[in-house]
């Protein structure tokens, strides 16, 4: 996209918390997700758009499965992401986040006491797109 595209868009009154470059989950995890990884990202990209009420065709996530990680001291299956959105940050939808990815991850073993998100709220001047 262009940076006159951008601008005329934004000057048109768009609310730029929708326009594509987010949100992005980047999750790094110690465990073995095998050939079930695609799937766990499908659904973290579905959990991300429905809680963020943002079109799917702009979330991103990327998993860095059998990484070397440690977390409390211990290499017992853990995992720590980052997710980047141009609005949507909020405690509940943190939260719900938080727990959907828990919940898709601990079948792989790892416990919910096991995992951080931190959650950044982007100014949209600071996505590239």
């Amino acid at each position: 996209m262009s940076s006159n595209l951008c601008e005329n868009t934004l000057g048109g009154g768009v609310d730029p918390s929708i326009l594509p470059g987010d949100p992005s989950l980047n999750l790094v995890t110690n465990i073995d997700l095998g050939d079930k990884k695609l799937d766990v990202m499908k659904a973290c990209s579905k959990a991300i758009s429905e809680i963020l009420e943002k079109p799917e065709a702009y979330v991103a996530v990327a998993i860095n499965d059998n990484a070397s990680v440690i977390f409390g001291g211990t290499d017992a299956p853990t995992a720590l992401g980052n997710l980047h959105s141009i609005g949507g940050i909020s405690i509940e939808n943190n939260s719900a986040i938080q727990n959907s990815v828990t919940d898709l991850l601990e079948p792989y073993g790892v416990a919910a006491d096991r995992m951080y998100i931190t959650f950044f709220d982007i100014p949209r001047a600071n996505i590239g797109w």
